[in-house]
């Protein structure tokens, strides 16, 4: 199962406690998901089209407690390779599909023959509470939206017919302080968050609170991975870095000793030079534990440094590279 609809099923699972949130979540996935059919005198055929069983019975008993309609239920199983079942409720106006978009609040707005359910706040208060805004959200990304798997992206996005609804949900989505941004794909609009910090707050505003868990514990450990490479990383590139030092360490005092031997080095750097060719594993803190007297880690590393300043100059006064 994916986590889109693992979010999805587990919000078909919430109740909506109060009606004005009910009509809200409603409001919102017919907008997004609706379409009617206009048959004159301003009366309409309304649908509700979803490949979710759940969200069909979720938006099936909404549509039952906001108005007492029961809507024709179509179920359609398509012929392609991937047979996708289609749920498609059907409220006439007959039935009075007129009366639930006047209690949603929805408007058509018509560009042509079949035209798809603009949503119209007759009353301006009507998105003004936080939780109905919040069911507004619930219900746009029932309708219409999707989450990547936290473990390989974070990204969550909202598809709308027209950049006037995606510009509604962005608008909604600002009250929360969450910034989206909008874009064009295949003929619709994209309402998208990225960020793993966005998504958890969207999925807390929404009522997901079990995916958000599973999002979280999918970030912890994320994190700690990131964390556990980059300090393998930062101490391999150390360790890489200390064994070149020995090497050319013990290569410039081994060129020392063979081009013009150790009796003519001061005792300090003498000591050094043997010390470092008996360890050359060893590091600068472990060299300078066994100098008499005991020496730092900035001590040893002067005096490896000044035994390969005068390798360099005796390589240079011979002419060798």
């Amino acid at each position: 199962m994916s986590f889109s609809l693992t979010v999805k099923n587990e919000l078909c699972r919430l109740e909506n406690k109060d009606n004005c949130c009910l009509t809200s979540e409603l409001a919102a996935a017919v907008r997004i998901n609706g379409a009617a059919v206009v048959i004159g005198n301003g009366d309409a055929n309304l649908r509700i089209t979803t490949e979710n069983a759940a969200f069909a019975r979720r938006v099936y008993t909404q549509i039952k407690k906001c108005c007492g309609i029961l809507p024709e239920v179509i179920i359609r199983k398509s012929k392609r390779l991937k047979k996708h079942v289609s749920y498609i409720l059907v409220i006439t106006s007959s039935l009075g599909s007129g009366r639930l978009l006047d209690n949603l609040g929805t408007g058509i707005e018509a560009t042509g023959t079949e035209v798809s359910t603009e949503l119209v706040f007759l009353n301006k208060n009507k998105l003004k509470k936080h939780c109905c805004r919040k069911a507004f959200l619930r219900g746009a990304f029932l309708a219409g939206g999707s989450v990547s798997d936290p473990e390989k992206t974070y990204h969550l996005e909202i598809t709308s017919h027209s950049y006037k609804q995606a510009q509604d949900i962005s608008r909604i989505l600002e009250t929360f302080k969450l910034n989206a941004r909008i874009i064009r794909r295949k003929g619709s609009y994209v309402t998208y968050l990225k960020e793993g910090e966005n998504i958890v707050d969207f999925l807390n505003i929404i009522g997901a609170h079990s995916a958000l868990m599973e999002l979280e514990n999918v970030r912890i450990l994320k994190g700690m991975r990131n964390s556990v490479n980059r300090i393998v990383n930062c101490e391999t590139a150390n360790l890489e870095k200390t064994v070149n030092a020995s090497v050319r360490q013990v290569e410039n005092i081994k060129y020392l000793m063979e081009k013009k031997g150790f009796s003519g080095l001061p005792d300090s750097l003498r000591e050094m030079a043997e010390l470092r060719l008996a360890y050359s594993d060893a590091s600068l803190m472990e060299l300078g534990q066994m100098l008499n007297p005991v020496l730092g880690k900035s001590g040893v590393n002067h005096r490896l440094r000044k035994l390969d300043k005068i390798a360099e100059y005796e390589r240079e006064i011979r002419g060798e590279d």
